[in-house]
């Protein structure tokens, strides 16, 4: 393992940790909040936070194995236990906007009716304040290692914000006036299908990495481009990319003049390696064959 790949684990894993640490402090807070400011959403949403412990802890076991080295039993590395891990993630935001939508839903259909304090108005705030922060600063840190493991487990932060605004709103508005604690329910209603959303799309991107799924076009073309521009290739075919860990893994033939020496045509196949590497940063490996031009 490089010394980036070093860092980009450890960056990894420092910032699961923090919100390890700070999903379990708002778990204390909503619980303790919800209890004291006679607020049910809030504490339902104390239980939507305990969703993102076990997040968590995927995250960790995927940064874990899926940054290892290749060895006898897993030639291409173990990148896929991260896309794995974020396919976890996508259920499990899925799961949680289901039971938070269905339990709103009933909510509106019994027009269950409670009345929360300033207590749990408070409560609600801090956590969308500390959530928000924690998902900016998450997804900072995953694009930058360009981790969709840490991404992904990003917008599980911004999910738990977003059911505490639909806590926010419905506790303001009964505080304001107590005929209106329909918006409770109403607003996490709402707020339940964005974070379906969410889960759709995680689990969407490692759907098309566990099928070697080929990238964007203009990610090919680019490509095609970087190996022709070096000098002595000829022409580029066979080109294959498929995508392991959010990083590309690239096999192309390039075609070189038949009469030159072997070691020659192993010097330009390196050209294009490196005009790839330093071209594109999303790139985990590339295999450059070498293709003898035909005569005539």
């Amino acid at each position: 393992m490089t010394e980036s790949e070093i860092s980009s684990v450890k960056a990894g894993k420092k910032v699961t940790l923090l919100g390890l640490f700070i999903n379990t402090f708002l778990i204390l807070l909503k619980f303790s909040a919800g209890i004291i400011g006679d607020s049910q959403a809030l504490i339902a949403d104390a239980v939507h936070s305990i969703s993102d412990l076990f997040t968590d802890a995927v995250v960790l076991l995927g940064i874990k194995i899926g940054g290892k080295p290749p060895d006898e039993e897993h030639h291409f590395g173990h990148a896929r236990i991260e896309t794995l891990a974020s396919a976890i993630i996508g259920l499990a935001l899925i799961g949680t906007a289901v039971y938070l939508g269905f339990d709103a839903a009933l909510n509106i259909h019994g027009h269950t009716e409670y009345h929360p304090t300033g207590i749990a108005l408070i409560g609600a705030g801090l956590s969308i304040a500390l959530k928000e922060a924690l998902y900016r600063y998450t997804v900072l840190i995953g694009r930058r290692i360009k981790s969709q493991l840490i991404v992904a487990n990003a917008w599980h932060h911004r999910s738990d914000a977003l059911s505490s605004i639909a806590v926010l709103l419905g506790v303001g508005g009964t505080l304001i006036k107590p005929s209106w604690h329909i918006l409770d329910a109403c607003a996490a209603l709402i707020v339940s299908f964005f974070i379906i959303k969410v889960g759709l799309d995680i689990l969407w991107k490692t759907l098309r990495e566990f099928t070697d799924t080929a990238p964007r076009p203009e990610v090919i073309k680019e490509i095609m481009q970087c190996s022709l521009s070096v000098e002595g290739v000829m022409d580029a075919h066979d080109l294959r990319v498929r995508t392991s860990g959010g990083f590309y893994q690239v096999e192309i033939h390039i075609v070189v003049d038949g009469q030159m020496a072997v070691v020659e045509g192993h010097r330009i196949a390196k050209a294009v390696e490196r005009c790839l590497v330093e071209e594109m940063d999303t790139l985990d490996r590339v295999i450059v064959h070498v293709d003898p031009a035909e005569e005539g």
